[in-house]
């Protein structure tokens, strides 16, 4: 007979309860081991990550019976923290190490890695407003077009009405790339096109930069008080942002606090506002933003990029501009906005994020301070240290990159065991609050578009002139479609909001950046994608179950997962078919009816589920 796992953290008879914890929760943790070992004792070793210190708390014997033995004890972390814990177990011969393999499960021969417990803040709490809706993100210069007149716009800009064409992407004669076409995108546009998100079930606007900056995509802000000219103006946001909550739609705006522009206010290095500025000033209020060496020429710019010197976000001066009260961010929460986007949240200090923090929450405000982190935040490191981004007291919540490789690497590779793992091990760490408002993304403007990413073609070593000629076969794009409709489908459901890069819907196509920010192709979009979307829009305003219902695994093996959403009031199993052929599909769960509402049919008292779709079940 095989051995029993020794410990799993993602069964609740070996740890309860599941995942993370607030501060001061008392947590059961249990070891099954073989009787013929002959243990004498089993120690937990814990470890606090951020303050070093280490616990060691002796588990009790429980039970037995022929085969097994199970030793158990409780340990009550009493302060927010990352928790890295491991178990040695005692027998005649020495001691020896349970830790995690590469599955998670519990080994006798896996010293030097540890589970983690995240414990969190008991006044944790993230808004209500955007639990169980639905971000849609735009790239404002490519989305809606009201072709109304703007006014000051600078004269250096190509302006071009061939919106069915690819942005520019070649160097120009100096081997610079200007980024300096725009098609048009505004705010009053956007604020037109609101019935049409309203439509897809949209209840969260994620805008990309829309301050003034001098290139189309507007990461290089020039004025953190100014609606750049091409999009409109403050009194457009305030319009849209009006017209939106009206709907039932909160707005985000993008803030870009880690640099600035080289062409803006604060830098000016080409003089575009005057003699003034850090560059040509050395008596400059801003100039204590940036890190100067020996001469004005000498600064350092954001990732080496001279066009985006980086700011000392510590400097107290800047810190006041962005986060004081009518600075930056209140400014714009004044405004209308609902919430602030971080961009590269991880190079921010911990410092500069806490004053964040209290701006955006400031007098009880319910908006959501979101962080772009890549990997799983609560292990992070950067600045030389731990971060602290989900354990209550900096980001509500993170763009969830990890889900976005979890489900695209199963609907492509039909890996179901690790789709499950990497799942499961990112809701046993985030806590719930912030698993809850994650941002489940499968296509951003830093990435290449879904349906592209989805087909079989391999984009990783491939140059600008590879991309710009790609366009899907009609094999290829049957395929991508097929894959695409079934990773929506998870995105849809899975712990979390999902979060739509605007045309992946419509079936856009495209490699990575600029390559990724076409114009959306309104008229001309793919019907049944749209359809699709639509559809899983309407299922998540229909089941309250994916606002914050637990997350259950029921399968994972032979190229399908299944898993369950469940509260007090239903229960939906999400069924999802990597095999190239039909399955049958039968829950052995406990129930009575079975009705399907996405996806597959009944059939032979289980559910029947084609090829490479996923299908959704409320059972009762």
């Amino acid at each position: 007979m095989q051995n029993p796992i020794p410990f799993d953290p993602y069964q609740q008879n070996y740890k309860f309860p599941f995942g993370s914890v607030r501060a001061g929760t008392a947590v059961r943790f249990a070891v099954c081991l073989p009787r013929a070992m002959g243990c004498s004792g089993v120690t937990l070793l814990i470890n606090e990550a951020f303050s070093g210190r280490e616990n060691a708390v002796a588990l009790s014997w429980r039970e037995t019976d022929q085969i097994t033995e199970w030793w158990e004890c409780v340990f009550t972390p009493r302060e927010e923290g990352v928790y890295r814990y491991s178990f040695e177990y005692r027998v005649s011969w020495g001691t020896g190490t349970i830790a995690p393999d590469e599955n998670d499960a519990g080994s006798f021969s896996a010293a030097g890695s540890n589970w983690q417990l995240t414990v969190y803040s008991p006044d944790f709490h993230t808004p209500d407003w955007l639990k169980g809706g639905l971000i849609y993100q735009i790239f404002p210069d490519r989305f809606a077009f009201s072709d109304q007149p703007k006014e000051k716009v600078p004269s250096d800009r190509i302006l071009r009405k061939d919106r069915d064409a690819l942005p520019y992407w070649k160097p120009d004669e100096k081997g610079i790339i200007r980024n300096n076409d725009y098609f048009g995108g505004d705010l009053r546009g956007i604020e037109e096109k609101l019935p049409y998100l309203k439509s897809l079930g949209v209840t969260c606007l994620y805008l990309n930069p829309i301050f003034e900056a001098h290139s189309n995509h507007r990461y290089d802000t020039a004025n953190y008080f100014q609606i750049d000219p091409l999009l409109g103006n403050e009194a457009d946001f305030r319009s849209l942002c009006r017209e939106a909550k009206r709907l039932g739609i909160s707005v985000l705006f993008d803030g870009v606090f880690s640099h600035t522009g080289a062409d803006s206010v604060y830098f000016n290095k080409y003089r575009r506002y005057g003699n003034s500025g850090a560059y040509n000033d050395p008596n400059s209020p801003y100039r204590p933003w940036y890190h100067f060496g020996k001469d004005k020429d000498d600064y350092h710019g954001w990732w080496g990029i001279d066009t985006l010197p980086e700011v000392n976000e510590n400097e107290p001066s800047y810190t006041a501009f962005i986060t004081g009260e009518n600075g930056v961010i209140d400014h714009w929460l004044q405004a209308g906005a609902r919430g602030v986007r971080l961009d590269v949240a991880d190079e921010l200090p911990d410092a500069f994020i806490d004053r964040i923090r209290e701006i955006v929450k400031k007098d009880g405000r319910d908006a959501f301070l979101l962080g772009e982190v890549w990997e799983d935040a609560t292990n992070k490191v950067s600045w030389g240290s731990l971060r602290r981004y989900l354990l209550g007291k900096q980001l509500d919540s993170v763009m969830n990159y990890p889900f976005r490789t979890a489900i695209l690497d199963f609907v492509k590779f039909a890996d179901a065991e690790c789709f499950m793992r990497r799942v499961l091990r990112l809701i046993d760490h985030y806590p719930p609050e912030a698993m809850n408002t994650a941002m489940n993304l499968l296509g951003t403007h830093d990435t290449a578009r879904l349906l592209t990413v989805l087909s079989d073609l391999d984009l990783s070593n491939q140059d600008r002139d590879y991309q710009a000629s790609l366009f899907l076969t009609d094999e290829q794009k049957k395929l991508a479609s097929r894959r695409c409709r079934a990773a929506a489908v998870l995105q849809y459901t899975l712990p979390g909001v999902p979060s739509l890069y605007y045309g992946d819907e419509a079936g856009m196509q495209g490699g990575r950046d600029p390559f990724n920010r076409g114009c959306f192709p309104w008229e001309k979009e793919d019907k049944r994608m749209l359809e699709h979307y639509r559809a899983l829009g309407a299922l998540r305003q229909a089941h309250t179950v994916l606002r914050d219902g637990a997350f259950r695994p029921l399968s994972a093996t032979l190229r399908c997962a299944a898993f369950l959403r469940d509260n007090q009031e239903e229960t939906l199993a999400v069924l999802a078919n990597m095999n190239p052929h039909d399955i049958t599909y039968y829950i052995t769960i406990p129930h009575e009816k079975e009705e399907v509402l996405l996806g597959g049919s009944r059939a032979d008292g289980g559910i029947a589920i084609p090829p490479l779709t996923t299908a959704v079940v409320r059972i009762r």
